[in-house]
């Protein structure tokens, strides 16, 4: 069975939001280690004065890491589906927080144009058609020297990491897909993990798409091995100093 894309993805995602928070709060860790991720891009002053993109906000949770973590920042949260903002939009936010209902490959169209100080993008590249065409719109809506952290599940290339997710989706993930109606939506969850760069993959990847300094760094608790952080910086002529 081919993994779900674009439309039907994004379908799949309409249909299970109103399941979406109860099942991720089951994941260990989860919202702290958004929190983790969010803090990783290292902004100074609490946001103040700066733009920062959740890109592929689906529910919020990400978005509320944000704005915890830099409560003085603005923030725009960007999904393509309308389900999961529906759920985003009826939580309680700050005026500096907003939504926009747009494709991660159709930010221009949807009008969300930089710059921005910094972007985060959770649980998002791996569901990506063309994840190297949105890692280039990123880049070009980035001021020069803004920083990017992908919050992702790519496997470490252990065998035995490979291992700890197939048993997770087998044993926990698909199971309750199947009683709440979602399976193809958590069965692309789990192929879809399988199916993406490992780490070390997706790193070099951010390195060819024009972004410096790329760090992989890993999440604790269970997902150690399984779900990394990656962040990087736009690199610029300017800002790295090249003739």
């Amino acid at each position: 069975m081919p993994l779900l894309r674009d439309a039907a993805l994004t379908d799949a995602f309409d249909h299970g939001a109103g399941r979406y928070d109860r099942l991720v709060a089951l994941n260990p860790g989860y919202h702290a280690q958004l929190r983790r991720s969010a803090r990783r891009l290292g902004i100074p002053d609490g946001g103040a004065g700066r733009r920062v993109l959740d890109l592929g906000c689906g529910t919020g949770a990400s978005t509320a890491a944000l704005a915890a973590s830099f409560p003085a920042a603005e923030i725009v949260g960007v999904d393509a589906s309308a389900g999961m903002l529906e759920r985003t939009r009826a939580k309680r936010w700050p005026a500096r927080v907003r939504f926009v209902h747009a494709p991660a490959q159709e930010l221009h169209r949807a009008g969300v144009h930089g710059p921005f100080h910094a972007v985060l993008a959770a649980y998002l590249f791996r569901n990506l058609t063309d994840p190297d065409a949105v890692l280039r719109s990123v880049r070009e809506l980035l001021a020069p020297g803004g920083r990017l952290a992908v919050h992702e599940y790519a496997l470490g290339g252990r065998r035995a990491d490979r291992l700890v997710w197939d048993a997770v989706c087998r044993g926990v993930i698909l199971p309750l897909g199947t009683v709440t109606g979602d399976r193809a939506l958590y069965r692309h969850l789990w192929r879809s993990v399988t199916e993406f760069d490992t780490a070390p993959a997706f790193g070099a990847r951010l390195g060819r798409a024009g972004f410096a300094d790329v760090r992989v760094l890993p999440l604790p608790g269970w997902q150690t091995g399984i779900a990394h952080t990656f962040v990087g910086r736009r690199a610029d002529a300017e800002t790295d100093g090249a003739r």
